[in-house]
């Protein structure tokens, strides 16, 4: 990437690559720094001499001379979801041995995922350089395969291990260099899985880098050259083009235009095509992203206490959800699908030349918008994004965007608010976070709200009242969508920061890519 202030470069740090394998052996005679056992509450169970009634368990407490059912009593490890016991015991092959809670009974990718990570942490404390992880209770849920199980805890063991070290003039390297998965199964299609887990975990630790990168990092011509090297890696199914300043206001897109005039970097209108290697193109798709690589509120600006003016350089997430899935789809190549990857790139500052509040921009489908807060500058970047979508001749559109504070209010710090006419598309999109873990909640199109976002002196208004200001800020939004095309907002304000860690979790890319490969042939 390249920068503009402050000196900063980010060090080129690679990311840890970990050999991943299923296998079948006998959990007794695996050896290796630590072996993990995932269990339930349920698994915990214990006769009335304090023996475990799980049989791995009761095998390896009976290895271990009945030192691991004597440290869970004495440390009360239950099996609650989070919880973690690990020791160093003799009398096996591994040298730690370690049981991590699932809670009452782990029926969803997350809660493997979830082990996945709690072993990553166990891993970088021991520095352990080999690890195996069982199920105490080797039946998955009806809900999920065991390759999908399996895929779950790699996701949640590479993410877990990944540290964005980039702008730290110190780090450590996780010591951990394979992982095995132990009573899954092996064969193509649990190898398959496991790839495909690797592939999209990568692809959300670069949304994660892209979120987290500062705007003196991260311009909008660094954005748009980060987009251009994925279509140069994956030339074979992705190209490039992106629109310069001259180039968006021959296509009129007075809207993003309007935003970027005040910032000294220049706006970079940025669109990636994903077209299948081979055979015929049934579906054809497009993901739009906000791509605000600082978001000062311009005139209207940011000030005070919960402003969060600090950390505006999140508010590009959706674009890094956007490029992040054709990050992973350029090397998936799924087929029968055509893919556009749409973002209106830019920064919202403060200058003489800048828009004010009052002022009246015209969008590319020719609508006026009187702007009455540039603070609301996300839609309108979206809006000349979402009509360039349909003029691509797409079926379907997903927009994403760290649009408001109100989805905050309403959905809280760790749920996208999802907002579609189209029952179908809302199934077909709740139907990959099923499989990705990301939480979604649908919220309401409510008509009857539009009546505040309607203009004295123009078509309409870019902010309506305080009150159901997540919706209203959807109902703008469809304003620039063809009716033919079906449509969703995704409003992931909440979700794209960890709050804890204070950093970009990666939101979003794991569903886009489950949905994209449900409209796909493959």
């Amino acid at each position: 990437m390249a920068h503009t202030l402050g000196l900063t470069q980010p060090a080129n740090i690679e990311l840890p690559k970990i050999s991943f394998a299923a296998k079948e052996i006998d959990v007794a005679e695996w050896k290796g720094d630590l072996l993990a056992v995932g269990v339930t509450e349920k698994d915990m169970t214990k006769d009335e001499n304090s023996k475990f009634q799980n049989p791995i368990l009761k095998k390896l407490d009976g290895l271990l001379g009945s030192l691991l059912a004597e440290a869970s009593f004495e440390e009360d490890f239950t099996g609650k979801a989070g919880q973690s016991l690990v020791h160093r015991l003799p009398g096996l092959g591994s040298k730690r041995v370690g049981l991590f809670g699932l809670g009452q009974s782990a029926s969803s990718p997350a809660a493997f995922h979830g082990l996945g990570e709690a072993v990553a942490a166990a891993a970088k404390t021991a520095q352990a350089s080999s690890a195996a992880v069982i199920l105490a209770s080797s039946e998955c849920p009806s809900v999920m395969s065991k390759g999908n199980t399996a895929a779950a805890i790699v996701s949640g063991t590479v993410l877990g291990l990944y540290e964005d070290n980039r702008y730290k003039s110190e780090s450590k390297k996780p010591q951990l260099k394979s992982l095995d998965i132990l009573g899954l199964g092996t064969g193509p299609e649990i190898e398959k899985k496991i790839k495909y887990a690797e592939v999209v975990s990568c692809a959300i630790i670069f949304g994660r880098e892209l979120v987290n990168s500062p705007a003196n990092v991260l311009t909008p011509a660094a954005l748009a050259a980060e987009a251009s090297k994925i279509a140069s890696l994956y030339s074979d199914v992705l190209s490039a083009n992106i629109l310069t300043e001259e180039q968006c206001r021959e296509l009129k897109m007075g809207s993003y235009l309007g935003v970027a005039a005040a910032s000294a970097n220049p706006p970079h209108f940025i669109h990636l095509c994903y077209k299948p290697p081979s055979g015929p193109v049934k579906t054809k798709l497009a993901l739009v992203g906000k791509g605000l690589t600082f978001d000062s509120g311009g005139y209207n600006i940011k000030t005070g206490p919960g402003s969060s003016i600090e950390t505006m350089k999140v508010d590009m997430g959706g674009s890094a959800a956007v490029f992040g899935a054709a990050k992973a789809l350029g090397q998936i190549k799924p087929s029968g699908v055509e893919v556009h990857f749409i973002v209106a790139s830019c920064e919202n500052m403060i200058s003489g030349k800048g828009m004010r509040p009052g002022d009246i921009v015209t969008a590319s489908n020719g609508k006026t918008i009187e702007v009455n807060n540039t603070d609301a500058e996300g839609r309108l970047t979206l809006a000349d994004a979402l009509v360039y979508a349909c003029n691509q001749g797409v079926e379907k559109i997903v927009d994403l965007a760290t649009l408001t504070g109100a989805c905050v209010v309403a959905l809280g710090p760790s749920i996208a608010g999802v907002f579609t006419p189209n029952d179908d598309l809302a199934k077909e999109l709740f139907q990959a976070s099923e499989a990705s873990g990301e939480k979604l909640w649908r919220m309401p199109l409510e008509e009857s709200y539009w009546e505040s976002m309607k203009s004295g002196v123009a078509d309409m208004v870019n902010t309506g009242g305080r009150q159901g200001g997540a919706i209203n800020a959807a109902l703008f939004l469809k304003q620039f969508v063809d009716e033919k095309v079906k449509w969703m907002h995704i409003d992931m304000a909440g979700p794209v920061l960890n709050d804890k860690k204070h950093v970009a979790t990666g939101f979003g890319i794991s569903t886009l890519v489950e949905w994209v490969l449900k409209n796909s042939s493959s």
